[in-house]
């Protein structure tokens, strides 16, 4: 099957070959003529599968094919998404599948100052992106009406859930109009997102082009087992191989991600870090610079796992195993996306074991594990941090208070390069 086979508009295919897209993916071909038909739809779809596109080309085409010629341009898409990073990209998007249609998008998101975005609405939009916390908030000032939408998109369902966005999503379906054309798209289908679809759409077509949670077969997965106070040696040991030209470094917390900076930038590789407390615009441009490969190292929290689009990214490295199995899958999704090559490195002290299990119980995959490299895990039962007591002090009214604890808990002994 080749695009030309799935009747699109002369000016949506013009655009599609100019970025160079000759054969559909499984779920566009599978959700395109689906949606240009009006049906609602469920997709299951693992990162990197080809979704945006999947969704984007046949509003596109319905809002084309339907236009309104008043005054001022009405919302007539809305598409959620969860995080700032994705929501641009799916713009982008937009903009590159809609550049001969004449239609206009644009995209909103928190953490900047509103008012750019506030006159781009009011100048009139066709096709709106948004994160849900700035979308409810213009809303309730007045500058977002949802009154005119036709095509309704929630992607990343299930990361909607784990941020902790489901309440935002319900006050979205609350005012949105009953007739629409809803689609919903998730990686995973745990019941509550099953759930959610169900109060969404309406005898929805379902497809799935993976398994669920399932791993991008040509991903080359593999597992270090390391202490923890040995894996900064680890990754620099790793990034010795000139072959990994850049790497999308995976941390935990936002503190871990800007340590793990200071000390590749200190060991003079351009490493910079992306998590939700940089700026947009230093995110941006932290990941710009990633993509053309001025840095070669990006190292990002799990807010950032569905929202980095890198062509050609061979390398995702795992510093801390995630606690939450479908985590993994999202993190090493960022490469080996469309059908190129990818490879996942895995650090996994000990107390991380049990969430490796989870993970290979997830995907159905044993992990491969790397023996003989220099920082073996040794410490095999390390003890958690011991709570100290806290001495009390007395009080002129004969009560006592704890006194502060300013010393930190002895933690694990790391080991050295052997």
């Amino acid at each position: 099957m080749t695009f030309d086979s799935l009747q699109l508009i002369d000016p949506i295919l013009k655009a599609v070959q100019e970025e160079g897209y000759t054969t559909p993916t499984p779920i566009q071909s599978e959700s395109i003529p689906l949606l240009l038909k009006g049906f609602d739809l469920l997709g299951c779809a693992q990162t990197g599968t080809g979704k945006t596109a999947a969704f984007a080309i046949p509003i596109l085409q319905q809002l084309y094919e339907n236009k309104e010629y008043g005054r001022k341009r009405k919302i007539r898409s809305l598409i959620v998404t969860p995080t700032r990073e994705l929501a641009i990209q799916i713009d982008d998007s937009f903009k590159a599948y809609g550049r001969h249609t004449g239609l206009k998008s644009t995209v909103i998101f928190g953490g900047v100052n509103q008012n750019p975005q506030v006159r781009t609405l009011q100048a009139g939009v066709d096709i709106l992106v948004a994160t849900p916390g700035r979308l409810l908030d213009l809303m309730n000032q007045g500058f977002i009406t949802l009154r005119d939408i036709k095509y309704f998109v929630l992607d990343e369902a299930d990361r909607m859930l784990d941020m902790g966005f489901i309440h935002d999503v319900r006050k979205l379906l609350a005012v949105l109009p009953k007739n629409r054309q809803s689609l919903f798209f998730s990686a995973t289908m745990p019941p509550e997102i099953v759930k959610l679809a169900d109060n969404i759409l309406k005898h929805p077509e379902k497809v799935s082009v993976t398994p669920v949670s399932s791993t991008v077969d040509i991903i080359q997965q593999s597992v270090y087992f390391v202490d923890k106070g040995n894996k900064t040696g680890l990754l620099l040991e790793v990034l010795k191989d000139k072959s990994i030209k850049t790497a999308l470094v995976f941390t935990r917390t936002k503190h871990g991600a800007d340590k793990v900076v200071r000390v590749l930038n200190k060991n003079k590789i351009k490493a910079e870090a992306i998590h939700g407390n940089k700026s947009q615009n230093a995110r941006q441009n932290a990941l710009n610079n990633f993509k053309q490969q001025t840095t070669r190292v990006l190292v990002a929290t799990d807010i950032a796992a569905r929202g980095i689009d890198v062509d050609d990214l061979e390398y995702v490295i795992n510093y801390e195993i995630p606690n939450i199995p479908e985590t993994y899958v999202h993190r090493i999704g960022r490469t080996g996306r469309a059908g190129a090559n990818g490879t996942a490195f895995s650090f996994c002290d000990a107390t991380e074991k049990p969430f490796l299990k989870d993970i290979e119980k997830l995907i159905h995959k044993k992990i491969e594990v790397v023996d003989g490299h220099p920082y073996p895990l040794i410490d095999l039962n390390p003890e958690p941090p011991v709570k100290q007591q806290r001495p009390s002090r007395k009080f002129t009214n004969g009560q006592t208070k704890a006194k502060p604890n300013r010393s930190r808990s002895a933690n694990t002994s790391s080991f050295k390069k052997r």
